[in-house]
């Protein structure tokens, strides 16, 4: 454990390795072997987690996710102990309960099953209603900002940006009532802040929090993944950051000495490396770049990066005028943004697919194509238009201190609509 906090994780692997064979030779009471089981699953699934290997974990996961079941079923009145050290609980049995369907949700967001993550998240919500309701430990508060942070940065990826908000603005309260729940999470909640700022093209604002984010935050992931999206924001700037930008995009080279050890995280580099050579017109290079992406996507099951990274190949080769190669591309990327689900990606998917087919002389699926790509502009204005007019929008002015305490309400949305239709 000491180990995965201080970001050794070369050398958690090994060692983890010989946890496990301690762990199933131990002879002990049932419910506390099983406590034990939990305890080194939570850590063993954490790590792959941390290392972005999605699709690795699976195993481990389904271990814990039994483990839990098998350990609920059994009565704390059976620990009978000959000696006071197995008396030591690390947890108790329903924050256990809590604490694996929170790695399931962070499971579930990593590899893009956000409707999983949303059921997850809602039976953990509803459990720490209750267990709150009699116990006021401090974990159980920082459950739900974890919890809460990971469905919000689904819900932006789903096209629920006003609910999106709403949640953001419960995790400023959660952290008002605890100072160091906001000193543990300031950075993270300025990032998410960010990211929703992207999903409404604020992006002066968007830039303004990542880099609050980059000043708050120790935490190596945690400052890469902020890199990468402040580095997507400045793409889509166009000439105005520069010097900047290259900056940013050496310190998260995937090519050589990318900063963290997550599989995840230099997989999102190559990407974003595609997408500012394709800003840049260098195609051959994105198309490197976003194999690159493909190639580490498919291994550890990453949906949603394989989605972005064959929507933009199909971009580049439709610019390209090769429509077969792009059709290739663009199908199944609008396949799997469907299941994600994914707003933005079947937004564009879908403007590629109408104008494929209309060049294709495809009157009918273009036809299709363009009513499906309507649907989607309107569902996603009209969330924009309410995410904006929400009296918490004005958080996204917030980058100093602690959460402001109240919001003063909008007159209307003031952002532009141009990057949605």
């Amino acid at each position: 454990m000491l180990l995965l906090m201080e970001r050794k994780l070369q050398e958690v692997h090994p060692l983890l390795t010989l946890c496990g064979q301690i762990v199933e030779n131990w002879q002990g009471n049932p419910i506390q072997k099983e406590s034990l089981r939990v305890f080194f699953l939570v850590l063993q699934v954490t790590h792959y987690l941390d290392a972005g290997q999605v699709k690795s974990v699976k195993p481990c996961l389904k271990q814990l996710q039994q483990c839990i079941q098998t350990i609920s079923t059994l009565h704390d009145d059976e620990i009978l102990p000959s000696n006071p050290a197995d008396l030591f609980h690390w947890l108790p049995k329903e924050h256990m309960c809590v604490l694996v369907y929170l790695v399931t949700v962070m499971h579930s967001m990593q590899a893009g099953y956000l409707e999983k993550a949303q059921k997850y998240t809602d039976k953990a919500l509803m459990q720490l209603e209750k267990l709150k309701m009699l116990d006021c430990s401090p974990i159980l508060s920082s459950f739900q900002v974890i919890l809460l942070e990971h469905i919000i940065m689904c819900r932006l990826v789903t096209g629920h940006k006003a609910t999106a908000l709403q949640e953001i603005s419960q995790v400023c309260q959660l952290c008002q009532q605890s100072p160091r729940l906001f000193s543990n999470h300031a950075a993270q909640l300025h990032t998410l802040l960010g990211l929703y700022c992207v999903s409404v093209n604020c992006m002066d604002n968007a830039e303004a929090q990542f880099t609050t984010a980059l000043r708050l935050t120790n935490h190596q992931e945690l400052w890469a993944f902020i890199v990468t999206n402040l580095a997507s924001v400045y793409i889509r700037e166009g000439n105005r950051h520069q010097e900047v930008l290259y900056s940013l995009l050496e310190r998260i080279n995937p090519d050589h000495s990318f900063p963290v050890s997550s599989h995840c995280l230099r997989a999102a580099a190559f990407y974003v490396r595609g997408l500012f050579s394709f800003f840049q017109g260098r195609y051959n290079e994105a198309k490197r770049f976003l194999r690159e992406t493909l190639k580490m996507s498919n291994a550890e099951d990453l949906n949603r990066l394989t989605a972005c990274s064959l929507v933009l190949l199909g971009h580049i080769f439709y610019v390209l005028g090769n429509h077969r190669e792009s059709n290739n591309m663009v199908v199944p990327a609008m396949q799997l943004a469907s299941k994600i689900p994914d707003m933005s990606v079947q937004l564009w998917s879908s403007a590629l697919l109408r104008d494929l087919n209309k060049a294709c002389g495809n009157a009918m699926d273009a036809h299709e194509a363009a009513q499906m790509h309507q649907n989607f502009s309107q569902q996603l204005l009209q969330d924009h238009i309410e995410a904006c007019s929400l009296p918490e929008h004005n958080l996204i002015t917030w980058t100093d201190g602690p959460p402001p305490v109240q919001f003063q309400a909008q007159n209307g949305p003031n952002t532009s609509l141009a990057s949605l239709l």
